[in-house]
């Protein structure tokens, strides 16, 4: 019986680990999303790197908007962070956020619902 006692504590033990996790996980997106500023509403999260000289660097042709560009920028820096790796912030960019990985870094922080607002900011910016 305490073989079976102890099978069952070790059992409970992993399944809380993982609700841990899970949890955690999900808490992390969460505040991921939250503190977007898509999500607060239009508050001035623009850092010295949107200047209207890297809007044309990453090949932009329409209407040069901060806020739009802002908020675009921000799925690419929030990518970054999730995968910790240095040219992914610069790939998402890339092409007037046109590639793959900005469609995959949508993807990746659990933003697709949002993804058709985001190609009419695209087509905005790339015209």
């Amino acid at each position: 019986m305490s073989q079976r006692s102890s099978q069952l504590q070790q059992r409970g033990r992993g399944t809380r680990r993982a609700a841990v996790w899970c949890l955690a996980i999900a808490l992390f997106v969460q505040s991921a999303r939250a503190g977007s500023p898509w999500r607060r509403g239009s508050g001035p999260l623009l850092t010295h790197h949107l200047s209207k000289r890297s809007f044309f660097d990453i090949q932009c042709k329409g209407v040069y908007d901060k806020t739009i560009f802002a908020k675009l920028d921000r799925i690419c820096e929030d990518c970054y962070h999730l995968f910790r790796e240095p040219q992914v912030h610069s790939l998402c960019m890339s092409q007037c956020f046109t590639t793959e990985y900005f469609k995959g870094c949508v993807e990746s922080l659990l933003m697709s619902e949002d993804m058709p607002n985001f190609r009419k900011m695209i087509e905005y910016l790339a015209k």
